[in-house]
């Protein structure tokens, strides 16, 4: 009887065990996450962080951003793809030519990739005409 016990009990356990790997995963949301921690830096390669702010753009956008809908807009006018943002500096404007460094970085995902990207400018003018309009690293 002991026996019989122990064996239905067990047959209890496995047949439990085996129904809840059955369920499945579901999404929490139709969006792939995009959200980034954005950096700007004043130094170089080792720069020590002056400013930073979050962005989440899905579903809406927010974040510690002051302007989140442009800067979301801005990155997806690029696919997501940050170097995009510094590849044509605005045209007719001039800046000093001291060196003075300046670093912008994105940490996180953005429509559920990866993310980790890093700019060294020559000096804070030199950010500005390249990243002229773009509202991402303006916090």
């Amino acid at each position: 009887m002991r026996h019989r016990i122990a064996a239905v009990s067990a047959s209890a356990l496995l047949v439990l065990a085996g129904s809840a790997g059955v369920a499945e995963a579901a999404p929490d949301s139709l969006y792939a996450p995009s959200a980034l921690v954005l950096t700007v830096a004043q130094g170089d390669e080792q720069a020590a962080v002056v400013r930073a702010s979050t962005l989440s753009c899905a579903p809406t956008a927010q974040g510690t951003h002051p302007d989140p809908e442009a800067a979301c807009a801005a990155l997806a006018a690029t696919s997501g793809s940050l170097d995009r943002l510094v590849a044509a500096p605005a045209p007719g404007r001039a800046c000093p030519l001291h060196y003075d460094p300046v670093t912008v970085s994105a940490d996180g995902v953005w429509q559920g990739k990866r993310v980790a990207w890093k700019h060294t400018f020559s000096n804070t003018c030199a950010m500005s005409v390249t990243l002229n309009g773009t509202r991402v690293f303006a916090f």
